[in-house]
């Protein structure tokens, strides 16, 4: 698979960027208790079992930072953590709760769409979505109205594989192609599909560079 056009500086300052302090600040629950908007923001949305917090946890090189769960969808907060202090401003990660979890599907979607909506309302900092999607399914279709909705809101946001080391490889260049190929079909969405693994380390390198692109006000 291709990689995406990084130079060794911008590599460079990805890997700074998260080998930095990361610190949780807070979980927010409504608008009004969201922290200021006055830094770069990150934020990770995905279904509620597409491997969220065990990528968060391994591009900051920790293992407990995002709270993992046997209950998927169990989390409805936004989890912010402030990360990246020698840069030239510090930057917040967002944790986004799960959606899709199929026993509580409906009111988990409907409480999902809520706080995001409010979530989206007035953050300009807020620089990019990474929209994750598990390589073993592809797009669902919980994944398409999430991406209507962000384009509709015009949000710009990125789909980001999780799990290609459950792939075979054949299986793996074909899943690609085929989620970029989805991928052009929304107007708000990134062109460019990163593929991961948590557990291999694969396309960890390729995320952090591509958020810590977004860092600079």
């Amino acid at each position: 698979m291709d990689a995406a056009p990084y130079d060794q500086e911008d590599i460079e300052r990805g890997r700074l960027l998260f080998a930095g302090p990361v610190t949780f600040v807070m979980g927010a629950v409504s608008l009004e208790t969201l922290p200021d908007a006055d830094r770069p923001e990150i934020a990770f949305a995905g279904r509620s079992n597409v491997g969220k917090s065990s990528l968060v946890n391994a591009l900051t090189g920790r293992k407990t930072l995002a709270r993992t769960s046997n209950t998927p969808g169990r989390t409805q907060e936004l989890n912010f953590f402030e990360m990246g202090d020698t840069m030239e401003a510090p930057t917040y990660l967002v944790d986004l709760p799960g959606y899709g979890y199929a026993k509580i599907e409906r009111k988990k979607v409907h409480a999902w769409t809520r706080l995001v909506k409010d979530y989206l309302r007035g953050r300009p900092n807020l620089r990019r979505i990474m929209l994750l999607i598990d390589s073993r399914h592809g797009l669902k279709d919980n994944d398409r109205e999430i991406m209507t909705m962000l384009d509709e809101a015009a949000v710009n946001y990125q789909l980001v594989l999780t799990k290609l080391d459950k792939l075979k490889v054949a299986e793996r260049e074909k899943m690609l192609k085929k989620t970029q190929a989805d991928a052009i079909k929304f107007v708000a969405c990134h062109p460019t599909v990163l593929a991961t693994s948590s557990e291999k380390g694969w396309g960890l390198s390729e995320v952090r560079t591509e958020i810590a692109s977004l860092t600079k006000f």
